[in-house]
């Protein structure tokens, strides 16, 4: 092996370290799934214009000696640079899994380089550049090695989570899901029972079986009476896996809608899937459903396994609020069930229906009613579900967290009735809806005719649902100058602030992770 063979190799394990990090991060982005990660990985970047630069170099450096040593090393301080500056909305987690993955996907290169060096002669400059440009596969080949750990390890965890949740004789276990809702549902209803129990709730977006064994294990403790558990899914018996766990006795259905339809391939299965919860519940148990959302009240059940309750807005419900009044400081309402009037600091009918769930289950558990009042008055907005700030006198409405066709129409409902001085503008940001397979064109088509409807000014990010939602905004009558399309977030951001003045409202409706452009 001649000295310049062995300075391209070292070179290039710095680089593979860099490539290797990017294809770990956009997998995980694409929650481990192969078939999400080919999404995105087809056509686009199998060979991304870094990974094409990077073979010539190694081309070059096969034919050219020590001066293309200078060229590819040039080029790896470049890739270096380029990934310190490299900003990302949702970093890389270093989980113990993510760790393995690096491991293995760096022995695995290490032993193409090993065999190249020594069985390649003068090619293997050129076989070390071709697996720089095709890392990615080494990056999916070295996860299906580790399929088997990650197997054995989860059973593990879940066998011990298990245990831990048998042993907490009398606990509570309350299911919370739904296409959007869940999140603030689950936050809502904790805020509400913590007035006379001492309550656990999944934290964050812990709504997975994996999410939902780590908080058993690290923080189930024997003096907790209430767990509620926030249950999210991506196709069918994702719910059912994590009730076998918990068995819960309460269930929360906050909606029904279009989401993930790449792996749900239709409504039909969501229903049944969400409707999962319900199913599991025991005969004494207590179901709670929002028939505001169309898809949970047509879906058709032979009968009720356990008792049900039925809350609602618009619709004839059990738990139903009336005389509703917005201000600028959230909502007030009467509920329909004790004709007590409930006040509350939170923005939209969104909020006012997981609210009146969380209202269901403290009637239920023999919360009081002044407890239930003063909690829900002291209620905060989740994080990017619909909170509101005012910075500079101009008003912020995040809800950029996972949006969906009805959940943005909420928000939209929301930015229209503000009321603005003459010369002050309505604003959102937002880059559409993904994960929504053969509907996403028409649902982002169909947003764009919402945003017409109720904003003065569309800021649309990044490429993705670029044509559908102008499309829908030019449909509707919306004039072109009151419309720019931003290639990212940060353009976005920056042709905002030439826009902006105090007295204008902005919402940002949904985030696309950075796997999507």
């Amino acid at each position: 092996m001649d000295s310049i063979t062995l300075a391209h190799t070292i070179v290039a394990a710095l680089l593979y370290l860099l490539m290797a990090k990017y294809d770990i991060h956009m997998f995980q982005l694409s929650s481990y799934r192969n078939s999400r990660y080919f999404r995105w990985l087809i056509p686009g970047n199998i060979i991304s214009i870094k990974r094409a630069f990077t073979l010539v170099a190694f081309v070059a450096a096969f034919t050219s000696g020590y001066y293309a040593l200078g060229f590819i090393t040039g080029v790896t301080v470049i890739a270096f640079a380029h990934a310190l500056r490299e900003k990302f909305k949702t970093p890389l987690v270093y989980t113990m899994r993510v760790k393995r993955l690096f491991a293995t996907n760096i022995i695995l290169f290490a032993a193409v380089a090993t065999a190249a060096l020594f069985l390649a002669g003068r090619w293997a400059t050129l076989v070390i550049g071709l697996s720089l440009v095709f890392s990615n596969f080494i990056m999916l080949l070295a996860n299906l090695i580790n399929t088997p750990i990650e197997k054995a390890i989860n059973r593990h965890y879940y066998n011990d989570a298990k245990r831990i949740i048998e042993s907490h004789k009398g606990l509570i276990v309350i299911g919370v899901t739904g296409s959007f809702g869940k999140t603030s549902t689950k936050n809502y209803l904790a805020g509400v029972l913590a007035e006379k129990y001492n309550v656990l709730v999944t934290p964050g977006n812990f709504n997975t079986l994996l999410g939902v064994i780590r908080t058993i294990r690290e923080q189930l403790r024997p003096y907790h009476q209430v767990f509620i558990v926030e249950m999210g899914a991506k196709q069918p018996n994702d719910i059912k896996e994590i009730c076998d766990l918990v068995h819960p006795t309460i269930g929360i259905v906050t909606a029904v809608g279009e989401m993930h339809l790449e792996t749900f391939k239709c409504v039909e299965n969501i229903q049944k899937t969400k409707f999962e919860l319900i199913d599991s519940l025991p005969a004494n148990g207590l179901g709670v459903i929002n028939i505001d959302s169309e898809l949970i009240k047509s879906h058709k059940r032979a009968s009720d396994n356990c008792r049900m309750l039925r809350y609602a807005v618009d619709s004839n419900a059990d738990y139903r609020a009336t005389d509703v009044a917005y201000s600028g400081n959230g909502v007030s309402f009467t509920l329909s069930t004790n004709g007590e009037r409930y006040e509350s600091r939170l923005l939209g009918s969104g909020n006012l229906l997981n609210i009146l769930a969380a209202i269901a289950v403290a009637d239920h558990l023999g919360v009081s009613i002044q407890k239930q009042k003063n909690a829900i008055a002291r209620l905060q907005p989740v994080e990017h579900r619909l909170s509101m700030k005012r910075t500079g006198g101009i008003i912020v409405l995040d809800d950029a967290y996972n949006s969906n066709p009805m959940g943005a129409k909420m928000a939209l409902e929301v930015l229209k009735n503000f009321k603005v001085n003459e010369g002050n503008k309505r604003i959102i940001v937002t880059p559409g809806f993904v994960e929504m397979g053969s509907r996403q064109a028409e649902a982002n088509k169909e947003l764009g005719k919402h945003i017409a409807a109720c904003a003065d000014y569309a800021i649309v990010v990044n490429a993705t649902n670029r044509e559908a939602i102008n499309s829908g905004i030019t449909e509707s009558g919306m004039p072109a100058e009151k419309v720019f399309l931003a290639n990212s977030l940060n353009e976005a951001r920056t042709h905002l602030g030439t826009i902006l003045k105090a007295g204008d409202v902005v919402l940002y409706e949904n985030d696309l992770p950075d796997n999507f452009k």
